[in-house]
């Protein structure tokens, strides 16, 4: 709690440096809109981020007409990983509204760096025969001295916004491309069940024959007709994951109503020729990531805050006004006038800022923890996804080179012996079995390379792949509560 005391003064002089010096404070609080709210600069912030796709972002309401051209041209071929993720920046909802907020954060940039309002109060006063007319016209001291200031916390805060929504549209490219690669293995995947289910109805099918004939037991006629029930279960299972991941690819991209009966392609991409070679992944995560960045740079903006909390914690609701009064004696007809200026200021009695000051310090801890939980977040991430990008690329390049080979000159030695009446129609349907479940494997080896290729990418060069946690700092700049109460 503070005391207010005023001051008066009542002579020209200080009357007409007080206009000047608002004069001046007017001309330096200028402040626009940019013309786009910061998405250009969220633009440039992801470029080479999102996996060598350098799409434009889908934001505002011009951009809408050209956004959904360009989605209907992307849709006429089979959607590829990189057609996926241009999509899906263009059109995902989700984005749109992250993209928008920065709109909110640019005109709070904008209304921190506008003079505010003067305050106008008019009284009528009356003693005996004398009427007396009192015009006030007050300013906020302090919020005018300090409009600099809080224009360029709230320019910093709009700053932090803007890193928060490329990570956005990181983290968006990433779980597009991750839901287009599980989409398509699954598709793969459900079209290899269904030839395993035709093996075994064509087995089931033998069985049967051979049992009505006499040459088969009902005991071996079962276990064929046990085969072709769980190979039936097994591709209800695969196509309920491919329509599930291709619904989720779907909402990621933003489609709806003709546009969900999209083709995709038929098959992932092939493996590269080797796996990249990396000795510097802590260094390169703490050098580019925007999760990194943007926490160092929240810590910095807090630090400067302290200062600022400092300097105007005894100062503040600092006011000056401008008085004007008139004095009319009704029976002497005269009128009388005075003017001046007030000023006030409230007393530290009560309140010394001990509070204030030690919040501001715990925020200063609280961002200074942060940045190194961050950091240390990041160099485990980047190690873990090598170590996982690294693991998968050799179990797929063993499935590719390895596996799938054998298998493949194993079933073409059952056909040869089947010719030559050496195997059984029986152990050619279940070769022709576990060849099918080697591919699925394979498929699914070359599935986890690739999603652990977009996670080691995002954890190097973009941000947190896991879930992240809410940004301390909201497009309201909530964390410059000291510099904007009371002014």
């Amino acid at each position: 709690m503070k005391e207010t005391t005023k001051y008066h003064w009542t002579n020209g002089r200080p009357l007409r440096l007080s206009i000047a010096a608002l004069a001046v404070v007017a001309l330096a609080g200028c402040a626009s809109l940019s013309p786009d709210g910061g998405v250009s600069d969220v633009q440039a912030l992801v470029s080479g981020k999102t996996g060598g796709i350098d799409a434009s972002l889908g934001a505002g309401e011009k951009s809408g007409a050209a956004a959904d051209n360009a989605v209907s041209e992307l849709l006429k071929a089979p959607v590829s990983a990189e057609s996926a993720v241009r999509i899906a920046l263009l059109n995902n909802s989700g984005l749109r509204g992250s993209l928008a907020t920065l709109g909110v954060s640019d005109a709070l940039r904008a209304q921190a760096g506008t003079l505010p309002n003067p305050h106008f109060s008019i009284a009528r006063l009356r003693m005996g025969d004398e009427v007396e007319i009192e015009r006030l016209l007050r300013f906020n001291l302090v919020g005018l001295l300090t409009l600099p200031w809080k224009y360029q916390w709230q320019t910093q805060q709009h700053e932090l916004a803007k890193m928060q929504a490329a990570q956005d549209v990181i983290r968006l490219a990433a779980n597009t491309r991750k839901a287009w690669i599980t989409a398509v293995a699954a598709q793969q995947t459900a079209v290899y069940m269904r030839d395993v289910k035709e093996a075994a109805e064509a087995g089931g099918e033998l069985a049967r024959r051979m049992a009505r004939v006499g040459n088969w037991s009902k005991l071996r006629q079962a276990r064929e007709q046990v085969t072709l029930n769980d190979a039936t279960a097994q591709l209800a299972r695969a196509e309920q994951a491919a329509f599930s991941a291709r619904e989720r690819l779907t909402r990621l991209m933003g489609l709806w109503g003709a546009q969900a009966d999209f083709r995709l392609a038929d098959r992932l991409p092939d493996l590269p020729k080797d796996a990249m070679p990396m000795t510097d992944i802590e260094a390169r995560a703490l050098r580019e990531r925007l999760d990194v960045r943007s926490a160092m740079a929240e810590s910095r903006y807090v630090a400067q805050q302290m200062g600022f909390t400092k300097v105007t914690g005894y100062f503040d609701g600092m006011s000056i006004g401008l008085i004007r009064n008139s004095v009319f004696d009704n029976d002497a007809g005269t009128k009388a006038s005075k003017r001046g200026v007030e000023l006030e200021l409230p007393l530290p009695i009560f309140d010394w800022g001990g509070a204030r000051n030690a919040r501001s310090r715990a925020m200063y801890m609280q961002s200074a923890t942060r940045v190194q939980e961050v950091a240390v977040n990041a160099r485990s991430e980047a190690r873990e996804a090598y170590f996982s990008y690294r693991t998968t690329y050799d179990l797929a390049r063993h499935y590719r080179d390895e596996v799938l080979p054998l298998r493949k000159f194993i079933g073409e030695e059952m056909v040869l012996r089947y010719n030559g009446m050496l195997a059984s129609t029986w152990d050619l349907l279940a070769d022709s079995r576990s060849q099918v479940m080697a591919v699925n494997s394979a498929i699914e080896a070359q599935r986890d390379f690739w999603l652990a290729e977009t996670d080691l990418q995002t954890a190097l060069t973009g941000t947190s792949p896991g879930a992240m946690a809410g940004a301390t700092v909201n497009a309201g700049g909530g964390g410059g509560g000291d510099a904007a109460a009371g002014h």
